[in-house]
């Protein structure tokens, strides 16, 4: 267990991390009274919950009407009398709406949107969220007011001093991590505001897992200098696995990420669609073959036949019907169908191998040798996984363990002591991060006669060859310090001194296997565009003196540089430049479709663009060794 410093803020703090999981949601909080140590508790009571996933979850259920509203959340959802009023009222129930939030580059060729229940007609995935946070922060609200001494004071003590920890599969990005920054804003949780914002922290999966094992009796002795970990974060949707190592070369002793994180697509639920397909097959010249009694097959099978299912040599029973209900052809007798074990094994079979596809995979990129690996989440509790993931690792001689407690809190227990502790201090690019640019024409590069075509004179007399890519932080298997900075130089070149007010340009992320990716049109769907950076040097702007180029034409020069740090959980990104001789920085936050622009300049006002994804058309030249194009709109 941690043993955490005395609090040192001057005012009360309340701290709340929401898990928005698949399947589950869960809720856990601490309260920062100034000189005590944070204390990190769960929300243990829900309306109309009664142990629902064990005793800090609820379903990730909502019903809304035929207008849009939301009228049912989690286990009120599941109510008998809900149940009949939504079908009498022909409400639209949503689950499983978060896999709608997926990246759609992630690798998953077994599952796309039609094999997700689909969303209400008049929702999106961002909406649902929206709504979902607003019913997690009233029932937060609810539960300390109930739980505390003089609770509706302990409330209101802390005013707007609240800060939310969110958490998101190690598979989304910087797109998924906008949108959820959005939906934070939408539900009311923070203004939208730079300070707003700066209220909310955004942690993977993976690491959250990472802090609740740190916080576990049972895993404590697997953190130890030397000692490379792997944590297995199982949940309804996602698996997602990180490995770490300990070094105590900083004070306290820190965790290093020794391998880029994975995420798969092979939760809980995917064992749950191969039933429907399973008993759609199984049951074909059935009379319980009907959509109606393989739904309900399936239900069952979701709620009780999976969490019990432990050993494939023993039968599994699915009860749908009364006693009367026989199909003996079938295996049906007294209304329960049965299984063979084997026969369900299968149907966990393709998430087991994708778990030790994943772990193989940690191995072979991981710095560090790893000795110890821990199994979280709800789908961590199956029995069956548990012990085909044993089968596999002890002959490999690593240690394979299940921490005590709950495991499917673990995600929203490990937020909050991210947010307290924070003990990953590096962490490893899963990909190459940089911009797209123009390169100075070069007649003795292939590459360069190869895009002749497209070459574009300058003002300044150079010619260059645009949809160049320009890697600034490269994906190398090494962790990066959160505080360690990367950055290029670039130039941007313009025919009018004014259209140099403003810089823009955008951040681009190469996916491909490429170790220097140098042109963006050679793997075009490798790249994608992560968000655009704005900055405003019109000061610096009225102080460029004109040059003289080709045929004596006039042009204005600016030089100004892109800095990255990975260290965090989201990218940053900066642009910087020289503005009477010192340095000055604006910073983008990836909002989707908005990004907030933070500058770093003493007594500038924090400004707030709305941005879209712009054509890079017009580049820039002279002897650098890399030319920025101009952004036009």
């Amino acid at each position: 267990m941690t043993e955490r410093e005395p609090y040192a803020g001057t005012t009360r703090k309340l701290v709340l991390a929401f898990d928005v999981g698949t399947t589950y949601s869960g809720i856990s909080y601490s309260i920062l009274d100034p000189g005590e140590s944070p204390v990190i508790n769960d929300v243990t009571r829900f309306p109309a919950t009664d142990r629902v996933g064990g005793n800090s979850k609820i379903p990730t259920i909502v019903y809304y009407d035929g207008e849009g509203n939301p009228r049912s959340f989690g286990g009120e959802a599941l109510q008998e009398a809900i149940i009949e009023r939504a079908d009498e009222e022909e409400w639209v129930k949503a689950e499983w709406w978060k896999l709608h939030l997926r990246p759609k580059d992630m690798p998953s060729v077994h599952v796309d949107d039609l094999d997700i229940p689909a969303l209400p007609p008049f929702k999106n995935a961002i909406d649902i969220l929206t709504d979902f946070l607003t019913y997690l922060f009233q029932c937060a609200r609810t539960y300390i007011e109930e739980s505390h001494a003089n609770g509706p004071d302990v409330w209101t003590s802390f005013g707007d001093n609240i800060d939310f920890v969110l958490s998101h599969p190690n598979g989304w990005e910087g797109p998924q991590q906008a949108q959820i920054r959005r939906a934070a804003v939408q539900a009311g949780l923070v203004p939208d505001t730079p300070e707003g914002q700066a209220r909310i922290r955004l942690v993977t999966e993976g690491e959250a897992s990472l802090h609740y094992c740190l916080e576990s009796r049972n895993t404590a002795d697997g953190f130890r200098d030397d000692v490379g970990v792997m944590v297995i974060d199982a949940g309804g949707g996602t698996i997602d696995i990180t490995s770490y190592y300990m070094t105590s070369s900083e004070s306290p002793p820190t965790l290093h990420e020794i391998a880029p994180a994975e995420c798969r697509l092979q939760g809980s639920v995917f064992v749950t669609l191969r039933a429907g397909e399973y008993l759609h097959e199984k049951l074909q010249g059935s009379r319980f073959g009907t959509e109606e009694d393989i739904t309900l097959m399936k239900d069952e099978f979701d709620r009780t036949t999976k969490l019990r299912f432990s050993n494939p040599n023993d039968p599994s029973f699915i009860r749908f019907g009364t006693v009367r209900d026989r199909d003996p052809e079938y295996n049906i007798r007294s209304g329960q169908l049965k299984l063979p074990g084997n026969e369900v094994a299968a149907l966990f079979a393709p998430s087991a191998e994708a778990i030790i596809a994943a772990m193989e995979e940690q191995r072979r990129a991981a710095t560090q040798p790893i000795s110890h690996v821990f199994l979280v989440g709800g789908f961590g509790a199956s029995d069956w996984l548990f012990s085909r993931l044993k089968e596999y690792l002890d002959p490999l001689g690593l240690q394979f363990c299940r921490p005590d407690g709950h495991t499917n809190k673990a995600v929203a227990r490990g937020a909050v002591a991210f947010y307290l502790d924070h003990r990953v201090s590096a962490r490893v690019a899963k990909f190459t991060y940089g911009t797209r640019c123009a390169v100075g024409f070069d007649r003795n590069d292939e590459e360069h006669l190869r895009r002749a075509g497209s070459a574009i004179p300058r003002p300044s007399g150079r010619t260059v060859i645009p949809n160049a890519f320009s890697a600034i932080l490269r994906k190398v298997g090494i962790a990066v310090s959160e505080t360690k900075e990367f950055r290029k130089d670039f130039i941007v070149e313009c025919a009018e001194r004014n259209t140099c007010d403003t810089i823009a340009t955008e951040i681009v992320c190469y996916r491909g296997n490429s170790q220097n990716p140098r042109w963006a049109d050679s793997e075009p769907a490798m790249f994608s565009n992560l968000c655009t950076v704005h900055a405003d040097t019109s000061r610096v702007s009225r102080t460029l003196s004109p040059r003289r180029g080709f045929a004596g034409m006039q042009f204005y020069r600016q030089q100004f540089s892109i800095v990255l740090k990975f260290g965090l959980t989201e990218l940053e990104a900066q642009i910087s430049w020289v503005e009477d001789g010192e340095e000055q920085r604006y910073e983008a936050v990836f909002l989707h479709g908005i990004h907030r622009i933070k500058p770093t300049r003493t007594g500038a006002l924090q400004q707030w663009f709305s941005t879209t994804w712009l054509k890079l058309s017009e580049f820039a030249g002279s002897g650098y060794s890399h030319y920025m194009s101009r952004v036009c709109g």
